[in-house]
């Protein structure tokens, strides 16, 4: 065997961390366990995908030219949720999902992802379950809570609801962003821009952080709130400028659904990317009745960098996408 062969044998991670992501594993079960929360599986590869702008499913050609296309992942939400239709009041699961095209220092293909739902939670109790499992993973208490708003407000200048496309224009001239050319119009896509260089690197510095009530434009599956303007009920948890965790008061009308899926799929078109079903088994549920609740989804490979202070999502993997 060659000296290249023998490295690509060997893992990545240490044992020392390999031990870690085991040991937070099993406080992660232990956590949801205590508080009545059923461990399940759904399938990882399925007929249905979660139809995203920038998320790009992985297809799977199946050998029998008769059977139906299916896809790997992106995350359990689908399946999850047609549990909750089916009378589930407080579901977990450990699954792996996987993205195309998402390589870096926080991203691998095919990673681990902590999901969890229960029905008729609030926003507040979610978010506050989400702090719970922080402190016992890491030890650390979320301290601040700050809406999207006011961390614009705070690190930007600008209310991000009321701002003109001229207004995030000349931030980012004067901050001196790198601009892609690709970036258009689009007044959400600016305020992602702005989010990524100018706000969440600021989030969760000193103590981890839960950004709330997001622009209605990046609602995702989340519910609106009548607020003025309307906001998306979503939060996210930051550590160290790092998103960690995403969490949504679950959208349940599947009238409104179809519509943002057949929207999202007109921007993919849009951007040159492959248009993805509309149709699923999740929308036949929710016609049936999905019932309120919230869901988060967590990195638990994330989860397990900062834990252990590392600066590379291969140092927590056995084996990352390369030595697949």
């Amino acid at each position: 065997m060659s000296k290249h062969d023998q490295r690509l044998c060997q893992p990545t991670a240490t044992w020392e961390l390999l031990r870690l992501r085991a040991q937070l594993l099993k406080v992660l079960r232990s956590f949801f366990d205590k508080r009545g929360f059923l461990e399940v599986e759904t399938p990882l590869l399925s007929a249905d995908t979660v139809v995203d702008r920038y998320i790009d499913p992985i297809m799977v050609e199946l050998p029998d030219p008769g059977q139906q296309t299916r896809w790997l992942q992106t995350s359990p939400e689908f399946g999850m949720k047609r549990l909750l239709s089916a009378g589930a009041p407080a579901i977990y699961q450990v699954a792996k999902a996987f993205r195309a095209g998402e390589r870096g220092p926080l991203h691998n293909p095919e990673f681990t992802i902590v999901e969890w739902y229960r029905k008729e939670d609030t926003p507040h109790q979610a978010m506050q379950t989400l702090s719970d499992l922080i402190e016992v993973t890491l030890g650390q208490e979320i301290t601040e809570r700050i809406s999207y708003r006011d961390a614009f407000l705070r690190n930007v200048g600008l209310d991000p609801h009321t701002a003109t496309l001229a207004q995030l224009h000349q931030v980012a001239k004067e901050r001196e962003l790198e601009i892609p050319e690709s970036l258009g119009e689009d007044h959400d896509e600016w305020l992602n821009l702005l989010l990524a260089e100018l706000v969440a690197p600021e989030l969760g510095k000193t103590r981890p952080t839960i950004l709330f009530d997001y622009p209605a434009g990046q609602s995702a599956l989340a519910r609106l709130r009548s607020d003025d303007p309307p906001v998306a009920v979503r939060f996210e948890l930051y550590l160290n400028g790092i998103e960690l965790a995403n969490g949504y008061h679950e959208l349940c009308d599947p009238v409104e659904l179809r519509e943002r899926i057949r929207a999202t799929n007109l921007l993919r078109q849009a951007d040159g990317n492959r248009l993805l079903p509309e149709e699923s088994l999740l929308l036949q549920a929710m016609e049936h009745g999905l019932p309120d609740s919230c869901g988060v989804a967590l990195g638990f490979d994330r989860l397990v960098m900062l834990a252990s202070k590392s600066t590379s999502i291969d140092e927590v993997l056995a084996f990352p996408f390369e030595r697949a």
